[in-house]
């Protein structure tokens, strides 16, 4: 589908068939379509550039696509790798995590730090990390897909 131009997010780069591949969502989403681009958001003589998922409603673009810097979507991206390697050797923990010590690691980003750590003010953490692991381990496939292609642009840029 096409991804509309005549709005504030400005695409650059656009993946159109987006709903094809959208996960287990893949051929029955709402998510039509990804974009790299100029942010809506940018001032005069700042700009940014951002992701945007685009949603259509199948009879107009909704106004619940999302967009976000390309720096939060990197840090997400970071978060999902972290994530997945922290669940590899989770199950050590009767609970999946170390009720005394949930903090999973500090990545160090811009001179500070991202600190990644199990929600333990969540109040069923108990629960949802189990169903958490649980969907990590079913979607495996499709999530170690992605990191596999990622790896292989990363490597090909030269990280």
């Amino acid at each position: 589908m096409e991804i509309p131009t005549n709005l504030k997010h400005k695409p650059v780069i656009v993946v159109e068939d987006y709903d094809k591949v959208d996960g287990k969502n893949a051929l029955h989403t709402d998510a039509k379509g990804l974009s790299l681009g100029l942010a809506q958001w940018n001032d005069r003589g700042k700009v940014d550039i951002s992701g945007k998922v685009w949603r259509h409603t199948g009879e107009k673009w909704s106004r619940q696509s999302e967009e976000l810097p390309i720096t939060r979507i990197l840090d997400l991206a970071i978060l999902a790798a972290q994530g997945s390697l922290y669940f590899q050797d989770a199950y050590r923990y009767e609970k999946f995590y170390d009720p005394e010590n949930p903090m999973i690691d500090i990545i160090g980003l811009q001179g500070n730090r991202m600190t990644v750590e199990v929600d333990t003010k969540n109040p069923k953490i108990d629960e949802d990390i189990i169903l958490y692991y649980d969907t990590l381990q079913k979607d495996g496939e499709l999530i170690g897909e992605r990191f596999r292609i990622l790896k292989r642009l990363l490597d090909d840029l030269g990280y």
